[in-house]
């Protein structure tokens, strides 16, 4: 089941994923990240354990190549798993088994890897990709969500539709954006809504968060009202 792309935007530095499938709650189980030190995805028989053991050992400074040799090597269901990782200097690797479910398959251009199984061809994972390329100009969150509604067009899940994911890492050890559709009839549809929902007031106030930088953030909520109005009055939504 599922595909799914990851990138690093070199622009804003930001690493996002977006993942879409028919099944349930498909963003519980494979996106993982951490901005200091790289992202994966786990998928077709998914194995929750890449996620926290990938992370730890791209935490390590482990290449993204080595991350999916170990990872894979000690596990017996390795033929049924589908995994790809990018690592902090931006190199992704990726991992198909013998027995995943047809059409499987992955691909890796500059800056973003997308991998899927059980869908109706390749043209699902490469039209996500071209899109994704098609739409540089987009913000990273919306570049995301129409590379994977090219992919449902050109077919998708072979099984129909259900759930979507997408998350995005800036430089904060929490995300910047994290939306889930975890059972919906159209549910890149309903990613869209809440993406634009989250332009409403989210991507404004995040902005007063407590940082690295600035550990107490900012807590004056008429300060933060006033920011997030002249955010707004900007238009500085880009996620």
């Amino acid at each position: 089941m599922t595909w799914s792309i990851i990138a690093r935007d070199p622009a804003s530095g930001r690493t996002g994923i977006a993942v879409a499938t028919r099944f349930f709650a498909v963003g519980a189980r494979v996106p993982y990240g951490d901005p200091a030190a790289g992202a994966l995805c786990t998928q077709a028989l998914v194995n929750p354990l890449y996620g926290p053991r990938g992370l730890a050992l791209l935490r390590a400074g482990v290449p993204a190549a080595d991350v999916v040799a170990i990872l894979t090597a000690a596990d017996d269901g390795r033929d049924h798993r589908q995994l790809h990782v990018v690592d902090t200097f931006g190199r992704f690797a990726a991992h198909t088994g013998q027995q995943c479910v047809d059409w499987c398959g992955h691909l890796a251009r500059a800056d973003i890897s997308v991998a899927g199984n059980m869908l109706t061809g390749p043209r699902v994972i490469e039209d996500t990709a071209a899109a994704y390329r098609d739409n540089m100009a987009l913000p990273l969150a919306r570049r995301l969500i129409a590379a994977l509604k090219a992919g449902e067009a050109a077919g998708g899940d072979k099984r129909g539709k259900q759930s979507a994911a997408l998350v995005i890492w800036g430089r904060e050890e929490y995300s910047d954006l994290d939306l889930r559709v975890d059972d919906h009839a159209d549910p890149l549809a309903e990613l869209t809504r809440l993406e634009a929902v989250s332009r409403e007031r989210w991507v404004h106030f995040r902005k007063f968060l407590p940082t690295r930088a600035n550990p107490a953030g900012v807590y004056d909520r008429a300060g933060i009202d006033a920011g997030i109005a002249a955010s707004v009055a900007a238009g500085d939504d880009a996620p």
